[in-house]
């Protein structure tokens, strides 16, 4: 086994740097994509925050999710987090495959900014929605009572701009219709669904998301309505914008890839 390990580690770590060196080169040309991409994951949060000043408790509207599933409770809620950190960390995980195993359909960096792509024409609908009309967060720290209900006005620029971390992450309110933590669930579903190989985790994947689903409204974190928009937005949006962006190019299918050396 000793040996195995032996031979096997430098063929590794040559293709290790192999990929990464296909990759920085990849990463030189599309850094401006990247770079605004992950700017504009700011952006969406401080937007996020800022509408938590425009919120207002009261009682929470009928909700025929509410209705339907049982309540959580809120010693409960990190239930729909912990199957969101899954999929999240699993998904990254995956897009970064091609620096391990032979088989590989994607570059890393062109794949991540399909998927920036997606996040961002996502959350400028759920920006425009959020602020459009504010609904009263059905969240146990959200509703009438609760210290983090409302927020007063900022002492200073540097809390708004810092989007008062992390409490501002943790207990925000009022960016409601739709959830972003489906915009990046079945943006990461539908992404594998196209690129991934293997039949029965893309199953797998949709069932994940299914459930997380029942989960957050189990969590009274979202209205129904949240998520139902979030589930046709997304796939919509996704739709549209694979018509629109040139298509990645198949690196099993490339005869152009480096190859490994013997």
């Amino acid at each position: 086994m000793p040996v195995y390990f032996s031979r096997k580690a430098p063929k590794l770590w040559r293709k290790i740097c192999i990929e990464a060196s296909i990759e920085v080169s990849l990463l030189a040309e599309n850094w401006k994509v990247v770079l605004a991409g992950l700017v504009f994951q700011y952006i969406h949060g401080l937007a996020a925050h800022g509408v938590h000043y425009l919120h207002r408790p009261g009682p929470t509207l009928q909700d025929v999710g509410f209705l339907l599933i049982p309540e959580l409770g809120e010693d409960k809620a990190y239930m729909s987090e912990t199957i969101f950190v899954f999929i999240f960390c699993s998904f990254v995980l995956w897009t970064f495959h091609p620096f391990f195993f032979q088989s590989k359909r994607i570059y890393t960096v062109l794949l991540w900014c399909r998927i920036l792509a997606y996040l961002g024409a996502c959350q400028i609908l759920r920006i425009m929605t959020f602020y459009a009309t504010q609904l009263p967060g059905p969240n146990y720290h959200c509703r009438e009572g609760s210290k983090f209900a409302r927020l007063p006005p900022p002492d200073s620029a540097l809390e708004v701009i810092f989007i008062n971390f992390p409490w501002g992450v943790i207990y925000g309110c009022g960016d409601l219709i739709f959830s972003s933590h489906m915009i990046f669930t079945l943006v990461f579903v539908l992404t594998y669904k196209k690129y991934g190989t293997i039949r029965y985790l893309k199953q797998f994947a949709w069932l994940l998301a299914l459930i997380q689903s029942l989960l957050i409204i189990a969590s009274r974190k979202h209205y129904t309505v949240d998520i139902v928009v979030a589930w046709y937005t997304v796939n919509l949006t996704v739709f549209f914008l694979d018509k629109k962006l040139p298509e990645l190019p198949d690196r099993s299918s490339s005869s152009t890839s480096p190859r490994l050396p013997p």
